[in-house]
């Protein structure tokens, strides 16, 4: 074990799942355990992490914590078999070897604490040598060998007793077998199916329609992608569904015997050709035991995967949206679109503080179009509104008609913008916004904040519980805790790549600055509202519980505008001012005279500057910084023009070429605004002319994309988009030809190594992806 507890073939292994090498890997676990956060050590800390980025540094410290569980386990394990006296050299060197926590739990379980069983019984009657003779003489008759075991003191009162004693001691054997479960599990891994049917119970059950795709369904279980298998747990979950694992040859009627015996007799070396008894032994163990823990196994490690890589969907698209170029800071009216309780009316002023509202009825059944329109001309005019945010919610382009008709008076400089509402009703009903609004009536505060997302998404999106946000796949299916923990990275890392204003940030967004902690935050904000506001960096140190430690991982990442210094603008960390000094030194300068003139700094060779405390990555660093102080990383504001002759589903046309925002992207394509109140689905096979892998390859939330309608169903609410060019055939017409699915027939030719039949799942039109449409939209 090295210093920070972990083998050499451990580290190895970390380096080559974050593509870093050893001493990368050494030195950002010796960062992690000092106490250092992931922004800090990934933006502060380069020299020593050789420049890991978020992503790779966030899976390290997801996996040393996995790798310290084990070791941990590991210790436990072999002091409980030491305890027992059963910890022989070659199982303790099974168990040093182990690499994973069910190898683990697999060497252990036959020297685990348990109930009795009928196996522990059986070799408590003397029942063990019987079973080697059964082994050892497959040719002579078992009722024979059982004779001399009848004990009736023993309750062994027959052959058939005895028999039954000693095939419970193998197939307790068999099942404990850590190396036999792993090799069927290796084995099941690579070639087994998963299947699902309807059960019978719910034939007549209307419900059952949205998992149709799944009644008579299998797919390898290797290749099956993260979507369709949270498609069948939930099927499962919800009773619709029949979920299973097994070799496909079980769906062949002209198999006798399930292939995993073979495997199981070449193991363990037994004469069971020889003998029926044997056979049917080996035969149970399989159905009863090793099956049932292998599917048990197997379905969790699915489920782990497809959970994985829904989360990771998720986090991606989040942090497109999160990072969403800002508008900027101008007094924006906001619109939270209704029909009978009308049209909630906000104004809010460059700093995204309310400063005026109202309430307007242009739609049925009041229909006070004239009145909405001259309310909102007041408005304008009064507080010189440069941007219109309309939420994308019911009434969406009815209100953005109103809106269009405002603009054409040529005394309101503005412009109009469609804005989702992803979320805001859950913000309007927050603790957050009664603690800012206490006697703004809820209604209002949803138009606040489609104001202020336009204003600065990121400022207002770290308000709202993530998975609010509704830009995942399956999210309420996977794991809530992985979900909860890696969503909140997530929003630390985009907080902390942007940076936050000390003097206006509210404690939502102060709680995801590294180091800061929720109780931490607001003291920031009651120090700011005592003194006035923030002059120096230096002042942090005087926050209550604000110590050194915890300035030294957030100073970097707050900024303080038109302060005394005037690096707390930049991501200059405090340490690095040092450095600057020399900078200036050499070139003469005064800072102000320096901060954000590329000629001044360009010339300046890094290499002058390195020594034992700055390293070049370091001071690269500082001098991009220098030329751009307090730059937004974020890029370019821009938005998407729907069509005005496009409102709802009904004014859709095959052919249509429209201008969309994509809002959602999953593992099997992306779901694209349109401005008629129901996202389209772009299939990853009509994202690109070319092949994609990856939806996120070519498309991420919040691209503002040309699409073509290539099919509507207004009934089942479903649309249709490709985002090829004209010139590319369309694959939708194809898929549906090849929609047909998995009967038994074709099931049989897949069992004996044939190509698997197309199912409807892979169907742009399919049931899954209906349930895909509607969990997205909320």
């Amino acid at each position: 074990m090295s210093q920070n507890g972990l083998t050499d073939s451990q580290i190895e292994q970390m380096a080559l799942t974050i593509s870093a090498n050893r001493k990368q890997v050494e030195q950002t676990i010796e960062l992690l355990d000092a106490g250092n956060t992931v922004p800090f050590i990934a933006r502060y800390r380069k020299e020593m992490t050789g420049g890991l980025d978020d992503n790779q540094l966030r899976l390290l410290a997801e996996k040393l914590v996995y790798v310290r569980e084990l070791n941990e386990r590991r210790e436990t394990i072999l002091n409980a078999i030491a305890e027992q006296d059963k910890l022989s050299p070659t199982l303790k060197q099974s168990i040093l070897e182990a690499d994973s926590k069910t190898r683990l739990e697999d060497l252990y379980l036959p020297y685990k604490k348990k109930r009795r069983t009928k196996a522990q019984m059986a070799r408590e009657a003397g029942l063990e040598p019987l079973l080697e003779q059964l082994i050892q003489q497959p040719t002579t008759s078992p009722e024979l060998l059982a004779k001399a075991f009848i004990n009736q003191d023993k309750a062994v009162n027959s052959e058939e007793d005895a028999l039954e004693g000693a095939r419970q001691i193998a197939m307790e054997n068999l099942a404990e077998d850590a190396d036999l479960v792993q090799l069927l599990r290796d084995w099941l891994q690579q070639t087994a199916v998963i299947i699902s049917k309807l059960p019978k119970t719910k034939e007549k059950d209307p419900k059952a329609e949205r998992f149709k795709d799944y009644f008579d369904f299998q797919e390898p279980i290797k290749n099956i992608p993260s979507h369709r298998m949270l498609a069948l747990l939930r099927g499962q979950k919800e009773g619709y569904l029949q979920v299973s694992i097994d070799h496909p040859s079980v769906l062949d009627e002209t198999q006798e015997t399930h292939p995993a015996l073979g495997r199981m007799i070449d193991f363990t070396g037994w004469p069971a050709k020889n003998s029926d008894w044997l056979m049917r032994t080996i035969e149970m163990a399989w159905k009863v035991k090793l099956h049932l823990k292998l599917s048990l196994q197997l379905t969790s490690e699915l489920r782990h995967q497809a959970d994985e890589a829904a989360i990771e969907i998720f986090g991606r698209n989040l942090r497109d949206l999160l990072l969403a170029a800002p508008a900027g800071n101008h007094v924006t009216m906001g619109l939270d679109p209704a029909y009978r309780t009308g049209v909630k009316v906000v104004v809010i002023d460059n700093n995204g503080q309310l400063i005026d509202k109202a309430v307007v009825y242009p739609h049925k059944p009041q229909q006070q179009w004239d009145q909405a329109l001259l309310t909102l001309t007041k408005m304008c005019q009064k507080h010189q509104v440069s941007l219109i945010a309309i939420g994308n919610g019911t009434a969406s382009r009815e209100t953005d008609q109103l809106a269009a008709e405002l603009l054409t008076n040529k005394n309101i400089k503005a412009q109009k913008l469609m804005i989702s509402e992803a979320g805001a009703s859950v913000y309007s009903a927050s603790e957050s916004a009664a603690r800012e609004f206490p006697d703004l009536d809820v209604s209002y505060r949803g138009a606040v904040s489609i104001a202020r997302r336009l204003q600065d998404p990121l400022a207002e999106l770290v308000k709202i519980d993530p998975k609010a946000i509704g830009v995942g796949q399956y999210q309420h299916d996977v794991n809530q805790s992985r979900l909860n923990k890696a969503l909140q990275a997530c929003v630390e890392d985009c907080v902390n790549a942007v940076g936050v204003d000390l003097n206006t940030a509210s404690p939502d967004i102060l709680k995801y600055v590294a180091g800061i902690s929720d109780s931490v935050a607001q003291n920031i904000i009651d120090f700011r509202t005592e003194r006035g506001g923030f002059s120096d960096r230096k002042q942090l140190l005087e926050v209550p519980r604000l110590g050194e430690k915890m300035f030294e991982q957030s100073a970097g990442f707050l900024r303080i505008r038109g302060g005394k210094q005037p690096l707390d603008q930049s991501a200059v960390h405090p340490e690095a001012y040092p450095l600057v000094e020399q900078i200036l030194t050499q070139i003469k300068q005064p800072i102000e005279q320096v901060m954000g003139q590329v000629g001044v700094l360009k010339n300046i060779d890094a290499q002058d500057f390195a020594n034992d405390q700055f390293g070049l990555a370091t001071i690269k660093d500082v001098l991009a910084e220098l030329q751009k102080p307090g730059r937004d990383p974020r890029g370019e504001f821009k938005t998407a023009t729907f069509d005005d002759k496009v409102h709802t589903m009904t004014d859709l046309e095959s052919g249509m070429r429209l201008e969309g925002v994509v809002t959602n992207v999953t593992a099997f394509g992306a779901f694209v605004d349109i401005g008629v109140h129901q996202d389209g689905l772009v299939h990853i096979s009509e994202l690109a002319d070319q092949f994609v892998k990856d939806p996120s390859d070519v498309v991420k939330a919040g691209d503002i994309i040309k699409v073509r309608v290539l099919d509507v169903d207004v009934q089942r609410k479903r649309i249709a988009l490709s985002a090829k060019s004209e010139q590319a055939p369309s694959q939708v017409s194809a898929k549906k030809d090849s929609a047909k699915p998995v009967r038994k027939s074709a099931r049989k030719k897949s069992a004996q190594g044939n190509k698997r039949p197309q199912s409807r799942s892979d169907n742009a039109f399919s049931g899954a992806m209906a349930d895909a449409f509607k969990k997205a939209r909320k």
